[in-house]
């Protein structure tokens, strides 16, 4: 019951993002730039009982998905203002971010050991 109830307020958070972008792009991108599905994660994890060593590892390790975010979100950018076809323009953001986490994941292990 309770993951019913955690898609369901998910949902109705995505829906109303969705909505505020239809009509005001700018403030959308920035509400949907919140971390809201990282805070809405974390809450699920604590009202779920996970201890809160979890929830700091967790916490770090959005951090680490930062950068190959902000290079998939410029490749998408880039590419739809020059008219690239939408799904074209996700896969190209999507295979720039994997790109990214692979090569920082390779370098950070290099730099550790």
């Amino acid at each position: 019951m309770f993951t019913i109830v955690k898609v369901i307020i998910s949902a109705i958070i995505i829906g109303v993002i969705t909505e505020i972008s239809r009509r005001f792009p700018q403030q959308g991108g920035i509400i949907a730039a919140l971390p809201i599905v990282s805070l809405l994660s974390i809450i699920w994890l604590y009202t779920q009982g996970e201890q809160m060593d979890k929830l700091s590892k967790f916490a770090i390790s959005v951090v680490w998905g930062i950068p190959g975010t902000v290079v998939m979100l410029l490749i998408i950018g880039v590419s739809l203002k020059h008219s690239i076809n939408l799904f074209a323009s996700l896969g190209m953001g999507i295979a720039g971010w994997l790109i990214f986490y692979l090569a920082q994941d390779l370098i950070v292990k290099n730099l550790i050991n």
